[in-house]
């Protein structure tokens, strides 16, 4: 499959927003994607008779498309591979990934540390549809702009609780990305996002990714992976497992960078 190229228009709205929607893209292979969803979660104890999830809060396999096959050869597809290559260059990276089951609201965050020096971007894939009240994401655009005074503003607001003097989390000034299977949403992970309302079993797995890490950037990503505390078994499995076994060539540079920095044990 030909590479998918961003347009200068998406491009400029990345960079401006932090945010980018994808309705239908994936569309052609929803079903599957959802069939090797729900198979991770069964031969991990869990799948569509509960045993695993309650219902009563969100549950969480990490890491996640390192288990299956077919979820990895999602790296490859050439509509994920060139949007990243698009935004982050062709040598971007693999970073990690986990698969979820959510239940009710999610609090305002951000999913790294403020003032972000690499620049991480996470592609959610929603395997149910959501709207703006049953679990879609909520962005507050802009946000992502630490260092300009509307970002930092909302930074502070949002970390401290104070949401301008009483603002219900859920009233926030915000952009719901509805979503239906087959949708994809990148955003920047400094963006403040949250969701509000929906069901008890919300499936959406996330996969995340760098730029190509040089040596500025070099402790800074060893310690953003060694915070997350899985190995290189965890991810690559001993003997070598999906993520690996059957990768094309084209596969392994986006891979490298974990595999150099990653522990071989837990700490």
């Amino acid at each position: 499959m030909d590479k998918l190229r961003l347009t200068p228009q998406q491009l400029s709205f990345m960079e401006t927003f932090g945010y980018l929607h994808f309705p239908g893209l994936m569309r052609d292979c929803a079903d599957q994607i959802i069939a090797a969803f729900e198979a991770v979660w069964q031969e991990r104890g869990g799948g569509h008779d509960g045993r695993r999830h309650d219902g009563t809060a969100r549950s969480c396999i990490v890491p996640f498309i390192d288990q299956s096959e077919y979820l990895s050869g999602l790296l490859d597809d050439g509509r994920i591979n060139g949007i990243l290559s698009s935004l982050l260059g062709d040598d971007f990276n693999y970073l990690g990934s986990d698969g979820n089951y959510y239940v009710g609201d999610t609090r305002w965050h951000s999913d790294g540390a403020w003032q972000e020096p690499i620049g991480y971007y996470k592609l959610a894939i929603y395997l149910d549809p959501v709207d703006a009240d049953t679990g879609a994401l909520r962005v507050v655009p802009g946000s992502h702009r630490f260092g300009e005074r509307f970002a930092d503003e909302v930074e502070r607001e949002i970390d401290q609780k104070t949401f301008w003097g009483g603002v219900a989390p859920n009233e926030v000034p915000a952009v719901a990305l509805t979503s239906a299977p087959g949708d994809l949403v990148l955003f920047h992970q400094i963006l403040k996002h949250a969701a509000f309302g929906g069901g008890n079993r919300r499936r959406m797995f996330t996969i995340n990714y760098t730029p190509a890490i040089d040596a500025a950037r070099e402790a800074v990503y060893r310690e953003t992976v060694s915070s997350h505390d899985y190995t290189v078994a965890d991810v690559f499995g001993q003997p070598p497992g999906p993520l690996l076994t059957g990768a094309p060539p084209s596969r392994l540079p986006h891979l490298e960078a974990l595999r150099r920095y990653i522990p071989d044990s837990a700490h």
